[in-house]
């Protein structure tokens, strides 16, 4: 079975979508069944717990800006 050319574009537009879905369900997936999960939120990294509870783990360093299309030098 081969796909056309539009049916693949329409799929490769979708990915972004396809892969928030996968991320939202492994999320609730793991608290459901009692495992606890580590989320970044305000510059910190946070463990979330089954029963609503979190911790935070410790501080995140600030974001790097990286431009569309920059690239790493390596010296």
């Amino acid at each position: 079975m081969s796909m056309t050319e539009e049916s693949m574009r329409f799929l490769e537009e979708h990915i972004p979508d396809l892969a928030d879905a996968a991320v939202k369900q492994a999320y609730w997936q793991a608290l459901a069944t009692g495992s606890s999960v580590l989320v970044s939120e305000e510059g910190e990294l946070v463990e979330k717990f089954p029963d609503g509870t979190q911790k935070v783990v410790k501080h995140l360093e600030p974001q790097t800006a990286v431009l569309v299309g920059q690239r790493l030098e390596l010296s």
